[in-house]
């Protein structure tokens, strides 16, 4: 009997074995998918990467992700050593504030990710702001500041937070006369604009000036796309294809800044609750930038968090997983809606598919185009 088994056994063995090999002949390689990727994306000729998954309204004037170019400063208000060493002084420096008790630092940590770590900031007073603390990670490339874009250029974006009552409410006469109390920050001025004026234009332009200076460090991805073929491992690399491709993030997030300046409804309006809030809108009066607001780069994305403009997703996973969902259920059955202020979804928000696998491949890749460490700015010694 024992011996009838085994003959049985080894006879299913024996037909099983020509539907093995034609299986497995069959079968893409993994390996060999992901040499083919590693070989092309490691080349950092876009001409040579897989065609993105972008829909027509993005292909006019697509970008596609890459090396961050050199800080190009304004003509108007040029790079000097001075000018920002100047500007660093006044960003940490809480005297700029009605109660010199905050400073832009406060808001703005380097320990942070230049962020605060909370869900929404607080400022004087501890009073709660409506929105998370945005990183100033590579802000230099940004087209327009804050959430909603209401600042054309750092120059006028440093003014915005020291004036608002909620943050440093402090008004910009009050501003420049705190630093000219301030004895010590007349020898920084003339050093930096040649004589001892301390003006509020000179202040926007040193602060502006030391926060384009804030550039995140090279991470594992561009090592990848300037050569080096093994930075990244097979997870971060199937990770970044499924980012140009399938997962649609390229769509918002593209550009060497991943980020495509510009303002999208991805669902987050938060319709009808205490958080509501309808980002771009309140600058152009256009129904169709009801909750919108502008792309924040993901460089460093995994230093910054909580994220959205909200602050209302502790992990990267919660990001990813809400697209992944093409976030089906935006407004509250319970909330009476205004059609005339009923948010336009952005059509580039849709449901993806993606498999567990895939979600974590995507978070591999993001942290991936985050520095492993924070810049380390040092907090200087105030003028007096």
């Amino acid at each position: 009997m024992k011996l009838l088994k085994k003959n049985v056994i080894w006879g299913a063995a024996i037909l099983l074995v020509p539907f093995l090999i034609s299986a497995f002949a069959n079968r893409p390689s993994e390996v060999e998918d992901l040499s083919d990727l590693r070989k092309r994306y490691s080349s950092g000729n876009t001409a040579l990467w897989p065609r993105p998954n972008i829909d027509p309204s993005v292909s006019k004037g697509f970008v596609d992700i890459g090396l961050l170019p050199q800080v190009d400063y304004p003509a108007e208000n040029p790079y000097s050593k001075e000018k920002s060493l100047l500007g660093k002084l006044l960003f940490f420096d809480p005297r700029l504030s009605a109660s010199k008790q905050i400073s832009c630092a406060n808001c703005h940590d380097p320990q942070l990710g230049f962020g605060d770590g909370k869900s929404l900031a607080h400022g004087h007073g501890r009073r709660e702001g409506k929105r998370n603390a945005m990183t100033l990670y590579n802000v230099a490339f940004y087209k327009s500041f804050m959430w909603d874009g209401r600042a054309k250029s750092l120059e006028d974006q440093v003014l915005l937070p020291t004036q608002d009552l909620v943050e440093m409410n402090t008004p910009l006469d009050t501003l420049v006369a705190h630093v000219r109390e301030v004895a010590g920050y007349t020898a920084y001025f003339e050093k930096t604009f040649g004589d001892k004026k301390i003006t509020l234009m000179r202040i926007q332009q040193a602060l502006a000036t030391f926060e384009r200076g804030i550039v995140s460090y090279p991470t594992k991805f561009d090592r990848f796309v300037s050569g080096q073929s093994d930075a990244l491992n097979d997870t971060e690399l199937t990770g970044l294809h499924l980012f140009r491709t399938k997962a649609r993030c390229i769509n918002c997030h593209n550009t060497p800044l991943f980020s495509d300046n510009l303002f999208h409804n991805d669902g987050q309006t938060l319709y009808g609750t205490r958080q509501e809030d309808f980002g771009h809108y309140k600058l152009t009066g256009d129904q169709k930038d009801i909750g919108a607001f502008r792309t924040p780069s993901l460089r460093n994305v995994s230093l910054t968090g909580p994220w959205m403009h909200h602050g209302n997703f502790p992990t990267l996973r919660d990001v990813v997983e809400l697209y992944n969902l093409g976030n089906p259920a935006p407004i509250q059955r319970h909330v009476e809606v205004d059609e005339k202020t009923r948010p336009i979804h952005s059509p580039l928000l849709k449901k993806l598919n993606l498999t567990p696998g895939e979600v974590e491949s995507v978070i591999a890749f993001l942290q991936a185009i985050s520095s492993p460490t924070q810049r380390r700015i040092a907090m200087p010694e105030l003028p007096q």
